[in-house]
């Protein structure tokens, strides 16, 4: 006995065009949840100005305190390097960049990679201050050239006290 197809089994046919919509609209939902990251790490590289000399290079220069006392409503009393009194005025952190500028003889000197600038800021002292002193002990401004002259790049702030 012979059996017959039946007729109603036909090829089954997959529309295509709403396919290539989804993928389209999948595609185009992931290019725009893309989150470009930056990349990490350091790239700031630290070419030596000259030649290296003969020098020793056992030569220690000394961790730089600075000390910002300040009154109960966060104005500044006194700036401090180690030991000495430079004031409270505006000059003060200019003679601070020149004390720093004496500590590490020049700019640019590769013996300063190592030292660090320890902030010792009174609780209530102003925000305006502690970056002023961050920003003299860190380098200077050149108005007339327009360029800036690093002096130290490390700078750690001394664990918070409460005040008297």
């Amino acid at each position: 006995m012979k059996l017959a197809k039946p007729s109603s089994l036909s090829k089954v046919e997959i529309p295509m065009a709403p396919m290539i919509d989804i993928v389209f609209q999948l595609l185009i939902f992931f290019m725009l949840n893309l989150k470009i990251v930056a990349p990490e790490g350091n790239f700031n590289i630290n070419l030596p100005v000259s030649a290296p000399s003969n020098a020793p290079s056992d030569v220690n220069l000394p961790d730089i305190k600075v000390g910002l006392r300040s009154d109960r409503d966060g104005n500044l009393v006194q700036l401090t390097l180690g030991g000495n009194n430079l004031g409270n005025d505006n000059a003060a952190f200019e003679r601070l960049n020149a004390e720093v500028l004496k500590i590490i003889g020049r700019p640019g000197n590769p013996l300063t990679k190592d030292i660090e600038v320890e902030l010792d800021a009174d609780f209530e002292c102003q925000y305006k201050y502690v970056v002023k002193a961050i920003s003299r002990c860190t380098g200077r401004f050149d108005q007339r050239t327009q360029a800036v002259t690093r002096y130290i790049e490390k700078i750690k702030f001394a664990p918070p006290h409460k005040p008297k």
